[in-house]
């Protein structure tokens, strides 16, 4: 099914269930992988995945189509990763920066992650930088998202992105060099 297709019959109630698991089919593994890079843990981001789904059902009949089905889906996407953590040190009473410290010491004994030393090290890099800088970050070197594009996922200027992850990358290089 095509994703115009698959708009069409989510907006318009037919064949909901076979438009919805094609939606899913076509998008859960890139989605899964982006609120991963935010979240860290396997778990969470299965749950944030779900409810991005969830999400993007109950609001696909407010889809305007004037930006790419994946693009509104990767921010609604971001922002339950975002929402989630929110929650997530909250209940655990926890700083931005203590719940970071929490996710890199669980991400070392998730079974899910499979990094090298390596890449371990560029987590615990990434989880220093302030949240814009970390998402334009992961988005660029993990994703390989062009500018244009994350400018139209995030609502900021390609400039402001470039310059977001020119910085990023300097933070993430000292930190590895000291390491």
């Amino acid at each position: 099914m095509k994703e115009n297709e698959i708009i069409d019959h989510l907006q318009k109630g037919t064949k909901t269930n076979e438009a919805f698991q094609a939606l899913i089919s076509e998008h859960k593994v890139r989605l899964y992988w982006h609120i991963r890079t935010i979240v860290k843990l396997h778990e969470d981001a299965d749950d944030v995945l779900q409810n991005t789904f969830i999400k993007v059902f109950k609001n696909i009949k407010s889809f305007k189509g004037d930006s790419k089905l994946f693009s509104w889906m990767y921010r609604i996407a971001t922002n339950e990763s975002i929402t989630f953590l929110n929650k997530k040190a909250k209940k655990l009473k926890l700083s931005d920066q203590e719940l970071n410290d929490f996710l890199i010491d669980s991400l070392e004994s998730d079974v899910y992650f499979e990094g090298s030393e390596i890449q371990f090290q560029l987590q615990k890099a990434i989880d220093t930088l302030p949240q814009q800088q970390k998402t334009v970050f992961n988005m660029r070197y993990f994703e390989d998202i062009p500018y244009e594009e994350m400018s139209e996922i995030l609502g900021s200027s390609v400039g402001a992105l470039k310059s977001n992850y020119h910085h990023a990358r300097k933070k993430v290089e000292k930190f590895l060099k000291q390491d």
